[in-house]
């Protein structure tokens, strides 16, 4: 697969927790995950992307932007128009995350549907 070949923090990955290594490493970043989250509705314009990120520059979004399809999870479509418009969408690759992001979305809204803070809990204990 030749986004095995675009992992680049580790010559290899051998052990158990090899996988989740490789794919962590593939969606590491602050902001990879809200992109992909968002990408799942379908394609979306840069500024439509930028809009659900509010608090994302522009250059930290692009720079991810960038990564995740260096990585092959996301396609950036060019139309040669004026002006140019671009769309980015999910590739077969970054669509098969799907469970895998809706499964951090389940586990966050129950997190944040806590009475209390983690922080409190820990400190409780």
């Amino acid at each position: 697969m030749d986004t095995v070949k675009k992992l680049n923090r580790h010559e290899r990955y051998d052990g158990p927790a090899c996988p989740v290594a490789a794919t962590l490493e593939l969606i590491d970043g602050k902001w990879k995950g809200s992109i992909l989250f968002h990408l799942l509705g379908g394609t979306l314009r840069f500024n439509e992307l930028r809009r659900f990120m509010c608090n994302v520059s522009h250059r930290v979004i692009t720079k991810q932007l960038r990564d995740l399809e260096e990585a092959g999870l996301v396609h950036r479509e060019v139309y040669p128009e004026v002006p140019p418009r671009v769309e980015y969408s999910l590739t077969p690759l970054g669509r098969s995350l799907e469970p895998v992001i809706r499964s951090l979305e389940d586990w966050g809204a129950d997190l944040l549907g806590r009475d209390r803070p983690i922080s409190s809990e820990r400190a409780a204990e």
